[in-house]
């Protein structure tokens, strides 16, 4: 076997602060099934919204050095805040593996998808405040104008499996109220980026807010679409004809793991499939 058919074979390494990743690891199995995946959940210091970007850059450093450990193929960051920080690190500090994050992906999506020019963006309030998805957007598309909220809310109501139903529909419309408001004159926003890896899980409910006028941006589905067409370019794609294997690890809690994770990810995760690492004795520089 060449060393070009043995890398085809490897993993696809996924990691995030906890489970909101799920979202694009559920993607990369609908759109790449035939592939290894390890998804990595650094669970114990969640949520990197609230750390330092050197913390976050620290984090994504050895999370990435487990995964590589693990020789995984390619390396998807599932996280906005890690994603807005750790791209490039990541990059220099690892050149043989190819690593993409969240936000280029769905910011190239807002750009060519708006018509009107007016694009709105809802994260945390971290990535809404460190201006991750503006500076892409803007450094595609001068020309944009960019509406930001924060909705932090929308994360535990993910979490808590609240996606669907009249009262979350009235929660997302309240927190989403100032990204809607029209001024006079104002044609409003044409596009939405959820630019957060929980926000997916309440596609359905954003939808009916926004109303069809407005189209969604979904970094986990874009994302996706960005890892197969890079295994493309790359003649990285596995070749195999079975059903490829995902494999869970996290760094504290496996059993809320295992019990969350059904809110973002179609298949059955079980307690036992969820493997316990501990990240600290990689050392960072």
């Amino acid at each position: 076997m060449t060393d070009l058919a043995k890398r085809r074979r490897l993993p696809i390494g996924v990691f995030d602060s906890g489970v909101g990743g799920l979202t694009v690891l559920n993607e990369l199995r609908r759109l790449l099934p035939h592939e290894n995946l390890i998804y990595l959940g650094d669970t114990a210091r969640v949520p990197y919204g609230t750390k330092s970007s050197l913390s976050v850059t620290r984090y994504a450093e050895q999370a990435a050095m487990l995964l590589v450990e693990r020789q995984v193929k390619l390396i998807v960051i599932a996280c906005n805040t890690a994603s807005a920080v750790a791209v490039e690190p990541l990059r220099l500090r690892f050149p043989g593996v190819p690593v993409v994050g969240v936000v280029e992906p769905g910011a190239e999506a807002c750009c060519a998808q708006t018509r009107n020019g007016n694009v709105g963006v809802i994260a945390t309030e971290s990535t809404v405040n460190n201006l991750a998805y503006q500076k892409a957007i803007m450094a595609l598309r001068p020309d944009v104008r960019i509406r930001a909220q924060g909705c932090s809310l929308f994360v535990s109501l993910a979490e808590e499996g609240w996606h669907e139903g009249e009262l979350v529909e009235q929660i997302v419309a309240r927190c989403m109220a100032p990204l809607l408001d029209e001024a006079e004159g104002d044609e409003g926003i044409d596009t939405l980026v959820l630019g957060c890896t929980h926000f997916p899980a309440l596609k359905g409910a954003i939808a009916r807010v926004v109303g069809d006028g407005v189209q969604l941006v979904d970094s986990a589905l874009t994302t996706s679409r960005v890892v197969q067409q890079q295994l493309a370019d790359t003649g990285l794609g596995c070749d195999r004809e079975e059903t490829g294997h995902v494999s869970f690890l996290v760094t504290d809690g496996p059993e809320r793991f295992a019990r969350v994770a059904s809110y973002f990810f179609a298949e059955k995760v079980n307690a036992a499939q969820v493997e316990l690492v501990d990240l600290q004795h990689f050392a960072t520089v």
